[in-house]
């Protein structure tokens, strides 16, 4: 199966403007907030395409129980995701969170979705596993110290949330525009932050203080997983997901320029590794 050029460029855009917001949200001060906060714009503002679509969708418990899934699993990806960022590096925590639906999507695709992926496609996803674990700084640990347990559990955690909302959300562009689809993850993003927002009492400080990297994240953060919604409503999840995941390269410069984090020369290297994967994802699916 071809893979539409306006697919590959919304995927390529979908994973630079992730990593850029992820950035943002690494550095906020109060992360919980920031990330309840970023996405309450755009969700009143596309609210009424959900509720415009909704009197359409086929009246079938597994529909409304593939729309909920969506809901709770974006909560808890918030959740997660809010934690993680406390507690590890961008450089590390951004490969282990992006890089498990990278394996996790395409296999789950072909098993369950009656996708198709060519070997050349496999051996792409075969690079970006390892240049994964390179960013990750997995090796680099000559010193015999041991990886710490909580924050790359956390990650994890986060990837494998994303995994399942990706499969369910390919299921529910079936019955949802990707526009109405977004303020769904929207809506279980903000429930799952809510709790933790009110209760810290600097919602009003955060925005505030960071109120430009607060309307960047509010634009970037919901517009790169439309353009993911709009590129997975063209062509099949084992292609796309896996090419959405450039923005690890992205994610891990950001990290060693911008933040100033370790392990520069590995982490590189590895990125022209996931590049060389993507390519080959990409030709096989021409």
């Amino acid at each position: 199966m071809a893979l539409p050029v306006v697919s590959l460029a919304f995927v390529m855009c979908s994973g630079l403007a992730h990593s850029i917001w992820n950035l943002f949200a690494k550095k906020s001060d109060n992360k919980a907030v920031f990330l309840w906060a970023m996405y309450i714009p755009s969700t009143l503002l596309l609210l009424p395409v959900l509720l415009m679509e909704l009197p359409g969708v086929p009246r079938q418990p597994g529909v409304y129980l593939s729309i909920a899934l969506s809901l709770a699993l974006n909560s808890v990806y918030a959740l997660l995701l809010a934690q993680t960022y406390k507690r590890s590096d961008l450089s590390l925590a951004y490969p282990i969170m992006r890089g498990t639906p990278t394996l996790l999507v395409p296999v789950l695709g072909v098993v369950f979705l009656q996708e198709s992926l060519p070997l050349l496609g496999w051996g792409g996803i075969a690079c970006l596993v390892a240049g994964f674990i390179v960013m990750s700084g997995w090796l680099q640990r000559r010193d015999g110290a041991a990886l710490e347990v909580k924050p790359f559990l956390l990650a994890l955690s986060v990837g494998l949330c994303s995994t399942s909302y990706t499969l369910a959300d390919k299921l529910n562009l079936g019955y949802l525009s990707p526009v109405a689809l977004l303020v769904v993850t929207n809506i279980g993003f903000i429930l799952g932050l809510t709790p933790s927002a009110l209760v810290s009492g600097a919602i009003r400080s955060t925005i505030v203080h960071q109120w430009k990297s607060f309307l960047v994240g509010a634009v970037l953060s919901p517009g790169s997983y439309l353009l993911f919604l709009f590129a997975m409503s063209q062509a099949q999840m084992a292609y796309i997901a896996p090419l959405r995941e450039i923005g690890i390269v992205f994610g891990v410069l950001l990290g060693l320029f911008v933040l100033k984090e370790k392990h520069g020369v590995s982490r590189i290297a590895a990125s022209a590794v996931v590049v060389a994967g993507i390519f080959l994802i990409a030709v096989s699916g021409n």
